[in-house]
């Protein structure tokens, strides 16, 4: 989510929260009570403004959010556990390393590889992309149905609806309270899922702009060369139609994210959002902490 508002993600029996200086993960641990951490966002684009770039941003934003949403897995799997211990810092690093190579192998190069083989049956590079693109759209949402079909993802897509409606009550203004929280959606526009398929989406066009490959290693070495551009420009892309929503265009990008989180979002209980407040509310008290200590330096 963007790097001036206010989202997170869902977690093991949870919820993480970023604001602009703070991130939270509240945890729903077996006894019942909610385990909170608030901690400081140290982001790099806050000491190098180059960063803050569009196009280059949102590279930043997407690789941050991994090693966030990463750290708030392992707090979350040890509170959910009933367990103190978190993994280190070099466990978390190979564990991105890990996902990130079955993403880039299972969303980009396994499409890549299965259109090289259909290539000669089709005529001209956007034909040939629009198939990698149904190829790769294919199988993330065979991805996405597959593991929504076990208990423990059902209970995180049901945290990230959680997520979503104390977000969506938060920026409406409501008062952040279970019972004036339940009544707001699951859907966020500014939700990962929606980046995700505008990735693939626009993966078609940019991809066609490389012509007719016709070495197997170049076809897959031009996407993992293009990934950061393909990232930046559909950042922006979500920026700007999460900021004007009621534009025909930017509604045009809104209504397949919708559908998408229709996948990854199920209505949660009262327990669910009650976490996910406690996850936001961490992170404005923490807020407002840091500006008071700023205040008095």
């Amino acid at each position: 989510m963007g790097d001036a508002t206010y989202g997170g993600q869902a977690v093991i029996e949870g919820v993480m929260m970023r604001g602009k200086s703070r991130w939270a993960v509240a945890v729903r641990r077996p006894d019942e009570s909610i385990a909170v951490e608030s901690r400081p966002v140290k982001s790099a684009a806050s000491r190098w403004r180059p960063l803050k770039w569009p196009l280059v941003r949102g590279v930043v934003v997407l690789v941050e959010s991994l090693v966030l949403g990463l750290a708030a897995l392992s707090y979350s799997a040890a509170q959910a556990a009933g367990e103190e211990e978190e993994l280190s810092g070099w466990e978390i690093g190979l564990t991105l390393a890990a996902a990130l190579g079955l993403g880039i192998f299972l969303f980009i190069l396994l499409p890549a590889g299965i259109t090289h083989y259909l290539a000669a049956r089709l005529k001209g590079s956007l034909l040939q992309n629009a198939v990698e693109g149904a190829v790769r759209m294919g199988v993330f949402l065979l991805y996405v149905a597959a593991i929504g079909l076990l208990p423990d993802i059902k209970r995180v897509f049901a945290y990230h609806g959680a997520e979503h409606k104390v977000i969506n009550a938060f920026e409406a203004g409501e008062e952040l309270r279970v019972e004036k929280v339940r009544p707001y959606p699951t859907f966020h526009p500014r939700c990962g899922t929606s980046f995700l398929l505008i990735v693939l989406v626009l993966s078609v066009f940019l991809f066609s702009l490389l012509g007719e490959q016709q070495s197997l290693w170049w076809r897959l070495v031009s996407r993992l060369l293009l990934l950061p551009v393909l990232a930046g420009v559909s950042y922006e892309v979500l920026k700007l139609s999460a900021r004007y929503p009621d534009f025909w265009l930017c509604r045009l990008v809104l209504v397949p994210g919708r559908w998408l989180q229709g996948l990854t979002t199920r209505e949660p209980d009262d327990g669910m959002i009650e976490v996910a407040v406690s996850a936001l509310e961490a992170v404005l008290g923490g807020e407002e902490g840091d500006a008071r200590e700023t205040g008095r330096a």
